[in-house]
C-alpha cells in the first residue's frame, strides 16, 4: 500500500495541480488514476502559459484557432477546454462512483474580469456549457467582490471552484456565499445539489513569515490556517441550517487545500499532505509532490475536527505579531494581482505562439 492509497481510503481526494496535452497523450494521466489514486486535477493561467511555451505539442491547435480569426484569449479556452474535456472523461468514473462529488478539472475565468460580478456569472455559464461536462467546475476568486459571482453561479446551477481563499474567516464567508446560492434553489424549487469546492492556500502563509516569526514557529503557520479552517468547515456542516438542507438533498461544498507544494527546500514535500490529511476534503498538489507521497513511508493520521490545537498556534502567531486576517487579506489581494500578471504573460504566449507557427 502507498501513502496516497492510504490518504484515500481515508476519504481525502487527491487532485493533481497541473494538466498538459503531453501528459494526456503518453497516458501519464491515466497512469495516475490507476496507480496513484487521482480522482481529480485543477487547471491556472500559470501552468497553460508554460505548457504551450514548452512543446509543440499545440503548435497545430493554435494554428488552427488563429485561422479562424480566434483572439489569443479564444485560443487558450479552446487549447485548455479540448485538454480539460478528454481529462474531464478520464475521471468520469470517479465522478459517477462518488456521487458526482469528486472527479472534477477545473478552468478559470479571466482575472480580467474578476471584479466584475454580472461578467464573471456570464462566462462561467458560457464556459461550463462550452466544455459540455458535468463534472468541471468554474473556477472564480473568493475575494469580496467574486463571493457576488459565486452565489449567483451556485444559483444559476454552475459548478464552482472558489479559489484564492487563505484565512479561516475568507472561507467562511465563502462557505456562507455558496449556502446563499443553495438556499435560494430551495426557495425557488430547484434542485438544491450543485457541486463546489473551497480553495484554501497553504503554502504561501509560510513563505510570508519565514523571516518574522521565531525559529520554533517556522514552517507551522499553513499547517495551523488548514487545521483551522478544516474545524470550521466541519462545525458549518453540522449546523441546524445545514441540516435542513441536507435532507432536502443539497450537499456540503468541500474544503480543498491547495498550494500544497513546499515552497522551503528545507521541508518535507509532503509537509502539506500528511499534515493535512482530512475525510471529505479535497488535496490538489502539483506532480512532484504527488511523486513524493508515493514514494514515501508517511503514517497518515486524519486532523482533529475541534481545531483547538491549529487555534492555539493560530494563536501564538498572533503574539509574534502575525495578524491572520490581516496577512490573510494581503495574500489574497497579492494572489489576484499574481493572477493577473500570470494571464497577461499566457497572453503574451498565445500570440508569440501563433506568429511562431504562422511563420513556420
Amino acid at each position: 500500500m502507498t501513502a496516497t492509497h492510504d490518504l484515500h481510503a481515508l476519504g481525502q481526494s487527491l487532485w493533481l495541480d497541473n494538466i498538459t496535452r503531453p501528459m494526456l497523450d503518453s497516458g501519464t494521466l491515466a497512469r495516475y488514476i490507476a496507480e496513484l489514486d487521482v480522482t481529480g486535477l485543477t487547471s491556472n493561467p500559470t501552468i497553460y502559459d508554460r505548457a504551450i511555451g514548452g512543446s509543440d505539442a499545440y503548435d497545430d491547435a493554435v494554428r488552427s484557432s488563429v485561422d479562424a480569426g480566434a483572439t489569443p484569449e479564444q485560443t487558450f479556452f479552446d487549447l485548455a477546454i479540448a485538454d480539460l474535456v478528454r481529462a474531464a472523461d478520464l475521471f468520469r468514473p470517479a465522478h459517477l462512483a462518488s456521487g458526482r462529488v469528486d472527479g472534477f478539472v477545473s478552468l478559470e475565468v479571466s482575472p480580467l474580469i474578476a471584479y466584475d460580478s454580472d461578467t464573471t456569472l456570464a462566462d462561467a455559464k458560457r464556459l461550463h456549457a462550452l466544455a459540455g461536462r458535468e463534472n468541471l467546475f468554474i473556477k472564480i476568486p473568493g475575494t469580496p467582490e467574486g463571493l457576488v459571482a459565486i452565489e449567483e453561479s451556485i444559483f444559476a446551477g454552475v459548478p464552482i471552484n472558489v479559489t484564492l481563499l487563505f484565512s479561516p474567516a475568507q472561507y467562511v464567508a465563502c462557505a456562507e456565499a455558496y449556502t446563499r446560492g443553495i438556499e435560494r434553489r430551495v426557495a425557488a424549487g430547484l434542485d438544491p445539489f450543485v457541486p463546489s469546492v473551497a480553495s484554501l492556500f497553504i503554502s504561501r502563509w509560510d513563505a510570508a513569515v519565514t523571516d518574522r516569526v521565531p525559529a520554533d514557529l517556522v514552517l507551522k503557520l499553513g499547517l495551523a490556517v488548514g487545521g483551522t479552517a478544516y474545524a470550521e468547515y466541519v462545525a458549518f456542516y453540522e449546523t441546524p441550517r445545514w441540516q435542513a438542507l441536507l435532507a432536502k438533498g443539497a450537499k456540503p461544498q468541500r474544503l480543498l487545500f491547495a498550494s500544497t507544494g513546499t515552497k522551503d527546500p528545507t521541508a518535507s514535500k509532503t509537509l502539506y499532505i500528511d499534515g493535512l490529511a482530512a475525510p471529505d476534503t479535497v488535496n490538489t498538489m502539483p506532480e512532484d509532490t504527488l511523486l513524493a507521497l508515493a514514494e514515501s513511508d508517511v503514517t497518515i493520521n486524519a486532523l482533529p475536527t475541534d481545531g483547538s490545537a491549529a487555534r492555539a498556534m493560530l494563536a501564538r502567531f498572533e503574539e509574534a505579531g502575525i495578524s491572520i486576517d490581516g496577512l490573510g487579506l494581503e495574500l489574497q489581494q497579492k494572489g489576484a494581482e499574481a493572477f493577473v500578471k500570470s494571464w497577461a504573460s499566457l497572453m503574451t504566449r498565445v500570440t508569440e505562439k501563433a506568429a511562431a507557427v504562422a511563420s513556420a
